[in-house]
């Protein structure tokens, strides 16, 4: 009997606590897994840094602005929407680097894979689309620009702009 308790004791006892501990360990690896994979967009404004780094400058006054960063080893990008007036995305363009006459009527230039990242749909029944693709020089952000033309006076705007890091 005493031998039985003894067993009881030194084996049975300890390996009931490893079993324990092993699902808490998983449960937190799940939650830190879901945590780590939001794909949501934040809606606000991303910082002044961030618009900063991805050469992302939103005119004052938009509305409906939201954000998500997405990064790795190669590359980095900031998925930016947001709603503004007609004259301030040429505004939006002219900061950026480009203009107004270089979007192209019908053109979508975020990818299927960037837009699925945060769960944007782009020709939609009844919406009209234009966009570009432009970068300044080889050391600055690549940015695609499309644009919801649907609504003539307040135009949606989405910007993928991605940071491609490069070995010395």
């Amino acid at each position: 009997m005493v031998t039985l308790l003894i067993v009881v004791l030194l084996i049975a006892i300890p390996a009931g606590y490893l079993v324990m501990s092993a699902f808490v360990s998983r449960q937190s690896g799940q939650e830190k897994q879901k945590d780590a994979a939001l794909d949501n967009l934040t809606w606000d404004w991303p910082s002044k840094v961030q618009r900063r780094i991805y050469d992302v400058p939103l005119p004052l006054g938009s509305s409906y602005v939201a954000h998500y960063e997405a990064n790795s080893w190669k590359t980095s990008s900031l998925h930016v929407q947001f709603r503004t007036t007609d004259k301030k995305l040429g505004t939006f363009l002219k900061e950026v680097g480009t203009e107004r006459a270089k979007l192209e009527d019908g053109r979508v230039t975020i990818t299927d894979k960037q837009a699925a990242e945060v769960g944007w749909r782009f020709l939609s029944r009844g919406h009209t689309y234009s966009g570009l693709e432009y970068q300044r020089s080889k050391s600055t952000p690549e940015l695609n620009i499309t644009v919801d033309t649907t609504a003539k006076d307040r135009p949606r705007v989405y910007v993928v702009s991605t940071v491609r890091f490069t070995g010395p």
